[in-house]
């Protein structure tokens, strides 16, 4: 059988890439499985200092594979236990990646293919690109932590409007929403999104996951227990060989060279 998912290791860029295209990437019991191991194959893997999550075709990811789960619900089966085996862990080892991970989205992201983009720390978009929630189109609540993540992107008002009307969003209007950093020509996609995860690749992967540890610690805390984390990681990083190369760069006047550690 073809794989679902193909994974790549290039300039220290782990790139992802779902590969049902004939099916727009949407997501199988195997496509989830998958994708499970690749992602946290990249979280694992210390050679990889930035992930690029893309799809294949036209589109990135619209969900779950109807079908299949139409065969589970006539069965008796429901959800078989998709969300904890699959979407769960997918969507934690995304959103905890101990390193930057960014979107390539190249055309419709859905439902869960909609979760998996927002729980990537920034998102490229294709003119082409569209966004939609979906889950109520098929009387579903939202699921693979679309109630958490929509939310802090976009409001709560916002994002009822977008999980009950489950309205399609063209990408002018998601970047207008801030569920995208960037819109670029379909042809520029892949080069503008692997550019951007090349650069993070470069740069100092350890300060990136004390950034990434200090918003989702803020996100939850007061201002004195923000402060304490600050301090916390503030403290590891300073006994970075990173941070030492790069002040001593500094006073050299030159770039600094960041390795990683």
């Amino acid at each position: 059988m073809p794989e679902s998912v193909q994974y790549d290791l290039a300039e220290g860029v782990a790139t992802i890439t779902l590969a049902r295209p004939d099916a727009m990437n949407s997501l199988t019991a195997a496509a989830k499985t998958e994708l499970r191991d690749a992602v946290e194959r990249a979280r694992d893997d210390s050679a990889a200092r930035a992930v690029l999550l893309t799809g294949s075709g036209r589109a990135f990811c619209v969900g779950q594979d109807l079908r299949e789960h139409a065969d589970n619900l006539e069965a008796g089966r429901g959800l078989a236990g998709t969300l904890e085996d699959h979407y769960e862990p997918i969507i934690l080892a995304l959103s905890g990646m101990p390193k930057p991970v960014v979107a390539a989205v190249n055309g419709a992201a859905a439902g869960a293919g909609l979760s998996f983009a927002l729980a990537c720390d920034m998102r490229i978009a294709s003119e082409k690109a569209s966004f939609a929630t979906a889950f109520t189109r098929i009387g579903l609540a939202p699921d693979s932590g679309l109630s958490w993540t929509l939310p802090r992107v976009v409001g709560r008002a916002k994002a009822l409007e977008l999980l009950l009307l489950a309205e399609p969003v063209r990408a002018a209007e998601a970047l207008e929403l801030g569920l995208v950093n960037a819109v670029v020509p379909p042809e520029s996609l892949a080069t503008a999104a692997r550019d951007l995860a090349v650069r993070l690749a470069a740069g100092p992967t350890l300060a990136y996951a004390a950034v990434k540890a200090a918003l989702d610690h803020a996100a939850t805390s007061d201002l004195a227990g923000a402060l304490a984390k600050e301090a916390q990681l503030q403290k590891a990083c300073a006994e970075t060989a990173d941070h030492a190369a790069a002040t001593e760069a500094f006073l050299r006047k030159e770039q600094p060279v960041f390795e990683g550690r």
